[in-house]
């Protein structure tokens, strides 16, 4: 089972290529791109530097009602580099930032990076165990803090006290401008500052830790990836130059948090490398997306699949389409949707990218290819898809126990070489790096990034997303590709969210299809309806059995369900207070999962 996609032939392939490559600069841009080695001595601070002396009061910046230019970013980056220097903080030193989006923490974050420090990006909505495991893995020599999240601090009070008193820095937000307890007022501290361009005790290399960026925490506790300068070069001058062709006259919306490698890595690598103005929202919207792009004077906006689809159910306004973006990029958009977001909002162009916070390969649709993640180049050299056995839970190995290549159509799990030029930076843990890397694959000795995600080879060096590994399950004897069975689920027009996943049924092999849904409307969902309609557009084995209504799905801050305790308490009456409910084989209608029914079931007495 596969999502339609635009059928990209041989003859539309080249036609497009030619016309990238025939765009000002693109050729140049890729040499750069594949020259580029982590020794060079570049980094992205070299971009705010430039655009502050060349374009001093050119738009860098705008939030709520400020527009904040070229030169006063640089500025007040210098001045906290300044100070950060001057509280002792050194080349390769984190400081810890818990600050929502707003122009204060570009200045705290590219203050970090002119002194060759790292900003460990603190995800704002932790708190409590995830929120102190991730000031552990930082191990900031400072920590700041904007008002905003204060609460949250006060959840890991007792780690602050005994281990940070003295790192704390306050940024005022609103209605709360005085710096509580142990806290400095950071703006009030740099206000002395000198605002000059400062020199790093250290060159500043492509290879330079800049970011470290929390993995969302799905499935346990969140791990710190680690980003560099070279990353982030390479995003913002292949997303943002190359592929959305901004130039310093665009404006870039981003409702996302900059604690997101979207965010963070694209939307401002992007900006930086291209001069174009970033738009910033708090938080993303649903409602007040499109007026925000309006008020902005956006011209191209950063997703993620879910935020899209957020839009779409919203009512139909006026401002759907009288706004000036033509372009968007981002990731997870789901194929049944591509279109009617696009048509809907009168987007021209979709460019769908895939890129782990972690990874060191990315594809783009840079060709503007319908439902499609898009293209990398060095196909079978930087990168591969590899045959994977989902019920082993492990690639498949053949003729001298070395890894088997996929055939163009075929779905298996996406890997990229790790060389000296493509390295993986991994995360602040060795042992969890380490995890991640596949050895000996095609040849005693080589290295390959493991992605963790399946997808579909499709010609010309593009791919396909398909599920991530441990979302697929495999029941009677199919793989079940959960994302495929959600996009189908949501065609059904009283569902609200749909998240599918596998459970284990004593006895049974494999892991059987589970659904959880919110309803639009409580009280409106015709589950026989439902029934019929995931029994016609999905085949026998891809079927959920098990159903749950709920009335909310947890997800992270950059929108991905949380499904591990989904599945831990499957289908179990004692442990579920949400409706459950049952749709056996064969049968015309669902039924309750009362304990009598739980009983059949385990004792293999339903048929599934």
């Amino acid at each position: 089972m596969a999502f339609q996609e635009q059928k990209i032939t041989t003859g539309k392939y080249l036609f497009r290529f030619l016309k990238f490559l025939a765009r000002p600069g693109s050729i140049g841009n890729l040499k750069s791109l594949l020259n580029s080695r982590m020794e060079d001595e570049v980094s992205i601070i070299d971009f705010l530097e430039r655009h502050a002396s060349e374009r001093p009061d050119a738009i860098a910046i705008k939030f709520e009602d400020q527009q904040i230019s070229w030169v006063e970013f640089n500025r007040k980056a210098n001045q906290m580099a300044h100070y950060f220097r001057a509280r002792g903080v050194k080349f390769g030193d984190k400081i810890a930032l818990n600050i929502e989006n707003r122009p204060e923490l570009l200045f705290a974050t590219a203050g970090c990076l002119k002194i060759g420090a790292v900003a460990g990006m603190v995800n704002t909505g932790q708190t409590n165990e995830a929120l102190a495991h991730s000031l552990r893995l930082i191990e900031p020599t400072l920590i700041v803090v904007g008002a905003e999240c204060l609460s949250n601090m006060e959840t890991v009070a007792d780690v602050v006290d005994e281990q940070h008193s003295d790192k704390l820095l306050f940024i005022a937000d609103g209605d709360n401008p005085s710096a509580p307890g142990d806290y400095k007022n950071l703006m009030a501290e740099i206000a002395g500052q000198a605002d000059n361009n400062i020199l790093p005790e250290q060159p500043l290399k492509l290879g330079t830790p800049i970011f470290y960026i929390f993995t969302s925490g799905t499935t346990g506790l969140p791990k710190a990836s680690i980003t560099t300068h070279m990353k982030v070069f390479r995003a913002g001058t292949q997303f943002g130059v190359n592929v959305m062709t901004l130039k310093p006259e665009d404006t870039y919306y981003c409702a996302l948090p900059l604690y997101h490698s979207n965010a963070l890595v694209v939307g401002l690598g992007s900006c930086l490398s291209s001069g174009a103005t970033l738009a910033l929202r708090r938080k993303f919207s649903a409602s007040q997306f499109w007026e925000d792009c309006i008020k902005f004077e956006a011209t191209a906006a950063i997703y993620i699949g879910e935020l899209l689809r957020y839009l779409l159910a919203q009512p139909e306004r006026e401002s759907d389409k009288a706004h000036n973006v033509t372009r968007v990029l981002g990731n997870g958009l789901r194929p049944d949707i591509w279109m009617e977001f696009k048509n809907r909002f009168g987007i021209g162009r979709v460019h769908e990218f895939y890129g782990a916070s972690e990874g060191n390969t990315g594809f783009v649709n840079i060709f503007n290819f319908d439902k499609t993640v898009g293209w990398s180049p060095q196909y079978g050299s930087a990168w591969d898809v590899i045959q994977y056995d989902v019920d082993e839970d492990e690639p498949v190995r053949g003729e001298g126990d070395f890894m088997k290549s996929m055939s163009v159509g075929g779905t298996g799990l996406l890997i990229m070489r790790i060389t000296e030029q493509n390295p993986f930076d991994g995360y602040t843990d060795a042992q969890s790096s380490e995890k991640k890397i596949l050895r000996d694959v095609f040849e005693k000795g080589d290295a390959w990034f493991n992605s963790g995600d399946l997808v579909i080879l499709q010609k010309h060096g593009h791919i396909q997303f398909g599920d991530r590994i441990g979302d697929t399950f495999r029941w009677q004897g199919e793989n079940v590709a959960t994302t495929e069975v959600e996009s189908v689920i949501m065609k059904w027009p009283e569902i609200e969210d749909a998240v599918v996943y596998g459970v284990t049924v004593p006895g049974r092999d494999g892991r059987c299809g589970m659904l959880y849904l919110t309803q639009k409307e409580a009280g409106k969902l015709d589950l026989g309806g439902l029934a019929a309609h995931m029994r016609d557009n999905l085949p026998g084995y891809a079927v959920p059995r098990f159903i749950r209504i709920g009335q909310k799905v947890d997800v992270t801050g950059t929108f991905k369900f949380q499904k591990t305790k989904l599945k831990n308490a499957a289908y179990k009456v004692d442990e579920v207070d949400d409706p459950l409910y049952l749709l056996a084989r064969g049968a015309d209608d669902v039924e309750p999962i009362t304990a009598e029914v739980q009983v059949k079931i385990d004792n293999n007495d339903v048929r599934l």
